[in-house]
């Protein structure tokens, strides 16, 4: 899974350019220090010139890092670089990425595309890693439900009022979360993701023996707020473990991994057509994120904010809270019942397959998801509140678009109000971690999750209501995407973060 141990090696001829460049230190996504002139050790660099400078990593995210750069007798410059990173579970996503920057220098002081703006090291990153794999395992158990739902209700002869009720009584559970959110506090984020990261893959999957609605409804109950505690947990982690400038980025890192662990859920959509019972397949699936589970409790650490003293019991900011308690509500009334009637409303106005369904949502969502690296970007040099207040209402007129028209227009819609809606998650979601205290931020975290469950509530109970009342799809989402409008007022209300530590946010750390 890491990036392996990897030699490259560059040649530039007499009067090249960047020939020169290569004698100095490099100063991105790796800063180096000259370490020594020696003859060195290697064939090729002793063949062509009597000395080597070696530089090696100063800071950065490598595990190992060796410079080694000689000029031959024709004026040639040769260049040999050895270098290892661990990045779990994504290694072979970031192998290119890596090695293309190793080999081709960006301007001094500058970061690549795809790095954070800060420079990591390699604990960070690692840590990093971990985390993402976790949203992964997370975004599935929360996504099993809604995309399994509209299948196991026609099974079980159950209507849209049923399925409303049921997506509300799942997401009610998130009332069990609240017991690891203070354990977050108490006894370390570490041991509270660990146990969430065992119980939700193992209890969703138990949803494949229901004998009834009722019970599959009950397993969900409990499995989905099990993998939204993970989800919050490891919010937590990640703004306490990254650089200042570089929360929002790492914000959008974890929600393109649940969008990957999300589309899973969708790739295994189609094991639904085998059969009336064929959903319960999909439920198997959820036992893979186990493994995830066994490798967070061999390499996770603690925090190291939460490792240094600080003051354990901390009361919540009630002002802070109450502002993005009203983001949440106003984004989620939405949000909500959009995802969780898509299906259902693919399925029957649409005519669309299971295995349509998950074409139409791996080709609108997936893509999408580079709103999240945007946004992330966005977030950390622009500010959390212009990122949030120019795109949050697009990507509800999107959202609304997508319920409202059909054909390549759907397709349209529903693709720009993802992308926008992901450039703006990630600028409200770094929020619920930033503005509490290291005594309080993973109870904030878990209420502020609660908050926004409980509006999802209240926009499935009213959608699927006036469903059954003879509402247009279209209608019913333009009437919820007016707390959308709540949510862009409400942001002016709180304190910009971007480029600010955790402890300059909050005095009694």
């Amino acid at each position: 899974m890491p990036v392996g141990q990897r030699t490259l090696r560059t040649t530039w001829p007499a009067g090249d350019p960047r020939g020169p460049a290569a004698l100095t230190p490099r100063e991105d996504v790796v800063a180096e220090v000259l370490v020594a002139n020696d003859p060195g050790d290697d064939p090729q660099a002793t063949t062509h010139a009597s000395s080597d400078v070696v530089f090696r990593q100063a800071h950065g995210p490598f595990t190992q890092w060796e410079r080694r750069v000689s000029t031959s007798p024709d004026g040639q410059i040769h260049e040999i670089t050895s270098y290892g990173i661990e990045v779990p579970w994504f290694g072979w996503l970031y192998a290119l990425a890596v090695a293309h920057t190793v080999r081709h220098r960006p301007p001094h002081g500058s970061m690549p595309w795809w790095a954070p703006p800060d420079r990591l090291d390699a604990r960070t990153v690692r840590v990093l890693g971990l985390l993402a794999a976790a949203a992964m395992a997370s975004a599935f158990t929360n996504t099993l439900f809604t995309q399994t739902v509209a299948f196991a209700a026609d099974d079980f002869g159950v209507g849209n009022t049923g399925i409303g009720v049921a997506g509300s009584l799942v997401r009610a559970g998130i009332i069990i979360t609240i017991p690891l959110a203070v354990a977050g506090d108490r006894i370390g984020r570490r041991r509270a993701v660990l146990i969430a990261a065992w119980s939700a893959p193992t209890i969703t999957a138990l949803g494949a023996l229901a004998p009834n609605f009722g019970l599959l409804v009950a397993t969900q109950a409990i499995g989905r707020p099990l993998g939204l505690a993970v989800d919050f947990l490891i919010a937590v982690i990640a703004a306490e473990e990254m650089p200042r400038n570089s929360r929002a980025h790492a914000v959008g890192l974890l929600a393109l991994a649940n969008g990957l662990g999300a589309g899973i859920a969708v790739a295994a959509l189609p094991l639904a057509d085998l059969g009336d019972a064929g959903w319960r397949w999909v439920y198997v699936v959820a036992l893979i994120w186990l493994a995830v589970a066994v490798d967070l409790t061999r390499r996770l650490p603690e925090t190291q904010r939460f490792v240094r003293p600080h003051v354990r019991r901390t009361a919540i900011d009630r002002s802070r809270f109450a502002v993005l308690a009203a983001i949440a509500v106003g984004v989620n009334v939405l949000v909500a019942p959009a995802s969780f009637f898509q299906n259902g409303y693919l399925d029957d106005e649409r005519g669309y397959s299971a295995s349509l369904i998950a074409v139409f949502t791996l080709c609108t969502a997936t893509p999408a998801a580079v709103g999240l690296m945007i946004g992330g970007r966005a977030a950390d040099s622009s500010g959390r509140r212009r990122v949030i207040a120019g795109a949050l209402p697009f990507a509800a007129a999107g959202v609304v678009a997508s319920f409202a028209v059909g054909g390549p227009a759907m397709w349209g819609a529903t693709f720009l109000g993802g992308l926008l809606g992901g450039i703006a998650y990630p600028a409200i979601a770094v929020y619920r971690t930033e503005l509490f205290p290291t005594g309080a931020r993973a109870r904030a975290s878990g209420l502020l999750t609660l908050v926004a469950l409980v509006a999802g509530i209240v926009g499935l109970l009213s959608a699927g209501v006036l469903l059954d009342a003879g509402w247009s799809h279209g209608r019913v989402m333009a009437l919820l995407a007016l707390g959308q409008l709540l949510a862009v007022m409400m942001v002016w209300a709180l304190p910009e973060t971007a480029h600010r530590e955790l402890e300059d946010l909050n005095d009694i750390d």
